[in-house]
């Protein structure tokens, strides 16, 4: 659907509109926008439905994207499908793409002509796919009148058909499936009532099947509640060119051809080595499984060997579950890691690339003792951690640099977050992957702070920490220091299972041994990670999905994005 010679954006309005009007001064007119949005949308339904003979409503609103909305009917109606068009409020004399339709068999119907909406109601009896162009971006007033009433007729005609039906008979041992699904909802660059800038969903929305956004995503796409109203998100290619952009856009979206260019070559002279080690410092007598979903994700995403790195009292328990990994069993005290530990982990990090610690770890004072002993190298039993609170200062990480590349997570996180300024314990660019708990705890925020504003917190965090942070979350946010920042395009219910952030961090690491650079694991762990939860609920579905069946989809999701 889009050039990927070129990134895709994640931007405001405003942003989009200079785009435009950029690409406009280059040469590539308004009128050849829109045409190519309207391509790009019908190209976008062709591929994913048959539509021979298949009745397609199509709903124009009076701006641009109604305008867009009807080069979707002309190609539509070229495809084969049975096309019509409802136009509210919209002047068409002298609208060339009105008048182009004259050539087409697309009948139209405008709203002032069927005051009692009754021939709208056939026409959403009779079709398939309705097609929402009514509003675009850079609506913000709430949705009333006419077109709430349209709205509300076209959700009540969804909520109708997608309902249960009357059934004669009743089969008690299970249900009765059937094949037949409800009209498909698909919104030209977003749906209507939803704000392209915050993802604030007026009560009128509806809610789409599929929104084809036009050259870049917008943040409204990405910002709750938007996703809930997005459905699958498709961007399509209406020319613009990078340079068209404005400096100020920074957002981008995950693709899988970005993805593919950061993944390692796969050598046929390679050997273990030619991968990497990495090392996984996890688990505690409570947490046994994060310590084997971690590991296990490291190795499936092709890590050449994978050390793990347990408590001792934990170590029969994992080696009795798992024989592809090395392991290093660790001093332990309250069931958890002991402050020795950190000298034992310094003393093996020999040809150690990347580095995890955090799942399941706990958070016993031994264990918080290891932690902050093992980033500024200090030997253990060198401070008592009894009694500790935030307030009480720990030196800076003099020694932090001799570790290698971190991936801190979970546990690992939240004994930070009781640390004032634990931001200078750590290597510059380690990887933080906290949820929205944990980034309110590092920040000394709270969770309804983070979600309000989650791609700038994650950006402005990642500056001031010096760090990579990686927001996890409907739309995971991965933002550097630099200001680089990269958005997942993924917002799944089968990722919110305990362990799939353990898996996560697993990924990353087995990919910052390869050599990725941080910035890049992360983003290519994230996106691994999310592909596979999309192949999990396809597979396995939302509600049943375990965390530990993203594991088995990771090969899967590689395949998928670099064409093994």
């Amino acid at each position: 659907m889009v050039d990927m010679s070129n990134p895709v954006y994640i931007v405001t309005t405003h942003q989009m509109q200079a785009a435009e009007k950029a690409a406009d001064a280059s040469g590539l007119s308004y009128e050849q926008m829109m045409e190519n949005a309207g391509r790009a949308v019908a190209q976008a339904i062709e591929t994913q439905y048959d539509l021979t003979g298949v009745g397609i409503l199509v709903l124009v609103g009076p701006g641009n994207n109604g305008g867009d909305g009807l080069v979707v009917a002309r190609h539509l109606a070229q495809a084969g499908a049975v096309v019509a068009g409802y136009v509210w409020q919209r002047e068409t004399e002298g609208d060339k793409n009105w008048t182009l339709l004259d050539e087409t068999r697309v009948e139209r119907v405008r709203g002032e002509d069927d005051a009692d909406r009754s021939r709208l109601a056939q026409l959403l009896d009779q079709s398939a796919i309705f097609i929402d162009a009514l509003l675009g971006t850079g609506v913000s007033r709430p949705i009333s009148g006419s077109l709430a009433e349209l709205l509300e007729q076209v959700k009540t005609v969804v909520t109708a058909r997608r309902g249960p039906q009357t059934q004669e008979l009743i089969e008690p041992a299970r249900p009765a499936v059937s094949d037949e699904v409800g009209p498909v909802i698909v919104a030209v660059d977003v749906p209507s009532g939803l704000n392209s800038d915050t993802g604030e969903v007026d009560p009128y929305t509806l809610s789409a099947d599929l929104t084809v956004t036009l050259a870049a995503a917008k943040r409204g796409h990405i910002l709750m509640p938007g996703p809930e109203v997005v459905g699958q998100l498709v961007v399509g290619d209406i020319g613009l060119k990078a340079n068209h952009y404005p400096d100020d856009v920074k957002l981008e979206l995950a693709t899988p051809a970005m993805v593919a260019a950061m993944l390692p070559a796969r050598p046929v002279n390679a050997h273990k080595g030619t991968f990497g080690t990495a090392m996984l410092v996890a688990g505690s007598i409570n947490y046994t499984g994060a310590a084997l979903l971690a590991a296990r994700s490291a190795l499936r995403v092709g890590a050449g060997l994978v050390r793990l790195a347990p408590p001792q009292v934990i170590y029969p328990i994992l080696a009795s579950r798992l024989a592809e990994v090395t392991y290093l069993p660790l001093p332990h005290a309250e069931g958890g890691l002991a402050p020795e530990a950190a000298r034992v982990i310094r003393d093996n990090l020999a040809r150690v690339k990347a580095l995890l610690i955090g799942p399941g770890l706990g958070q016993a004072n031994s264990t918080i003792s290891f932690l902050l002993d093992l980033l500024t190298g200090k030997t253990a039993g060198k401070r008592s951690l009894m009694g500790f609170r935030r307030s009480d200062p720990v030196d800076s990480a003099d020694d932090a640099d001799g570790l290698p590349p971190l991936v801190l997570d979970a546990d690992a996180l939240n004994i930070l977050a009781q640390q004032e300024a634990w931001w200078q314990l750590l290597p510059v660019d380690s990887i933080l992957t906290p949820h929205p708990g944990e980034m309110a705890r590092l920040m000394d925020s709270t969770v309804k702070e983070v979600q309000a504003s989650r791609l700038d917190v994650a950006v402005d965090m990642a500056a001031k920490w010096n760090q990579i942070v990686l927001l996890k979350g409907a739309h995971t946010v991965i933002a550097a220091p630099d200001g680089r920042t990269t958005v997942m395009p993924f917002a799944n219910p089968a990722l919110a299972k305990a362990g799939s952030g353990d898996i996560l961090a697993g990924a990353i690491v087995g990919l910052l041994a390869q050599g990725l650079g941080p910035f890049d694991a992360a983003v290519a762990g994230a996106y691994l990670h999310g592909l596979a939860g999309e192949l999990t609920r396809e597979n396995i579905g939302v509600t049943a999905a375990m965390a530990g069946d993203l594991i088995g989809f990771l090969p899967v999701a590689i395949r998928e994005v670099t064409g093994e």
